[in-house]
């Protein structure tokens, strides 16, 4: 790839660095906080200015952005460590996917396949521009040199590296002869390390390494016609399954779920457990299986979908009728390991998978019933509706503070049963203190509780003040209750 580059383009350069350096102070100066919602304005604003708000898809984008906003929100009001880990992760995957499909013609369908080859396209694109990017600027710095001169450059280079390695086993041999100069030589590292060359050295090499990487990702985002149709071009080729092959395997599976779904209506029904199980073995003995056999339908479902074509009428509404009857019977086995898992929660407490879980299966019904009206309306889209459901039900799960849910539903149950795992709620962030503090102050006996909040306070008191990256209301509010609580031993 060759490139030119112009006084513009240069000028971006210096943007990139301003935001490479901003991406640095975020990221990489301790615990992130206030950070991240900082870093996501200034990437914007670049953003802004290098396309001066001519964005195409307009309705997603906003929805996306919208997403984005909340989640990197997230790490400033609330102080959950599991959805903290993910979303970095899964911050940068949504800003990227905003940035291409905004930046890409109306025409292309972002809820089709293709769109994910655009992705790694460009991804790719970027990765060879900052490439061919790095070769012409050190073409530029030699190319006002004479032969002469490039041989001596070459030569200086040549001898560092064999000099180097050269110099350390000499060195050692004289440390090892005379313990006056091995005394000198130890102190220099001492003195070296008071400047923080190595941090220093990492910590530009990032800059570097991040502004080359917004650079090159900006410069070749905008996406052409031509380019969008080559992609559909190469993504036309489709898989067909056999109608018969389909009606059959959903005839045999059908026949198994309908019978299993008979014997849970006796479950549902009674107020009793078959075989004498407890709660907790009937909760686990089928939860895990009931999802993951729900999903291989939802699997199932979706390949029967989109790749059985038959325009025979009786063949058409036999498939209809076997679709429709596995979508019924799926949301049985979900309704059952539903039922399993809140009488889980009623022995045990609330914890984090436990809530995730509940979460994940409501969003499992909502995708079933959509698509239980698709099989019927066929010119409605599933993966439309599977992307703008999940988007929205992932950044509902980040903004409605799960912790908090899980905390006072723990809090409700000790009312009720007198029972509670306060090493559980310990284990959860700031938001999980909170409740211990709050639990302390209408039971202050409860085994273990003191000495819990007593160390925690300890290890808060060691702490270094946090920096303005790190800031969290969450956080703050806790820490302050925390200080100002009275334990029998502080």
């Amino acid at each position: 790839m060759e490139i030119q580059v112009n006084q513009k383009d240069i000028l971006f350069l210096l943007v990139c660095l301003g935001l490479g350096i901003l991406t640095e102070i975020s990221f990489f100066h301790g615990k992130i906080g206030l950070s991240y919602p900082v870093f996501i304005t200034g990437f914007y604003f670049v953003l802004f200015l290098r396309f001066r708000l001519t964005f195409n898809h307009r309705r997603i984008g906003l929805l996306l952005m919208g997403a984005i906003w909340v989640l990197a929100g997230g790490y400033l009001f609330y102080d959950n460590e599991f959805f903290h880990q993910l979303n970095l992760l899964i911050i940068p995957i949504l800003v990227f996917f905003h940035i291409v499909l905004i930046t890409s013609p109306n025409e292309f369908r972002w809820s089709k396949p293709e769109f994910m080859t655009l992705l790694t396209m460009k991804f790719q694109e970027g990765m060879q521009y900052s490439s061919a990017f790095c070769k012409g600027i050190f073409k530029g710095i030699f190319k006002n040199m004479n032969e002469q001169e490039t041989q001596t450059i070459k030569r200086i280079l040549i001898g560092l590296v064999i000099g180097i390695p050269l110099l350390l086993m000499i060195t050692g041999l004289l440390m090892s002869a005379d313990a006056v100069f091995q005394d000198i030589v130890l102190r220099v590292p001492e003195f070296v390390l008071q400047f923080n060359f190595l941090e220093g050295t990492l910590r530009v090499a990032a800059v570097i390494l991040f502004t080359l990487l917004f650079f090159s990702i900006f410069q070749v985002l905008q996406v052409t016609k031509p380019a969008v149709n080559s992609i559909i071009d190469r993504e036309k080729k489709k898989i067909r399954w056999d109608s018969v092959i389909a009606v059959t395997i959903l005839s045999m599976l059908n026949a198994v779920y309908v019978l299993f779904a008979a014997i849970q209506f006796t479950y549902f029904f009674s107020d009793g457990l078959q075989g004498g199980f407890t709660y907790a073995e009937y909760a686990r003995r089928g939860f895990f299986e009931l999802v993951f056999v729900t999903l291989i339908n939802w699997t199932i479902l979706i390949s029967f979908l989109k790749l059985v074509k038959d325009n025979r009428k009786g063949m058409k509404l036999t498939l209809k009728v076997m679709n429709s009857l596995l979508i019924v019977v799926s949301g049985v086995m979900l309704v059952s390991a539903y039922q399993r898992l809140n009488m889980y929660e009623a022995a045990y407490g609330f914890t984090l998978d436990r809530v995730l879980a509940h979460a994940f299966m409501i969003f499992l019904i909502v995708i079933f019933a959509y698509t239980l009206i698709r099989v019927w309306i066929e010119r409605l889209t599933l993966l439309h509706f599977y992307i703008i459901v999940g988007l929205t039900f992932y950044t509902v799960l980040n903004a409605m503070n799960i912790e908090e849910i899980i905390v006072d539903n723990n809090l409700d149950r000790f009312e009720e049963t007198g029972k509670i795992d306060v090493y559980y709620l310990n284990s959860l962030s700031y938001t999980g203190l909170n409740g211990l503090i709050a639990l302390y102050e209408v039971e202050p006996e409860y085994p273990e509780l003191e000495n819990i909040l007593i160390n925690r306070k300890q290890q808060m008191e060691r702490q270094p003040e946090g920096s303005w990256q790190s800031f969290n209301f969450t956080r703050q509010k806790v820490m302050e209750k925390l200080k100002e609580l009275e334990l029998g031993n502080s």
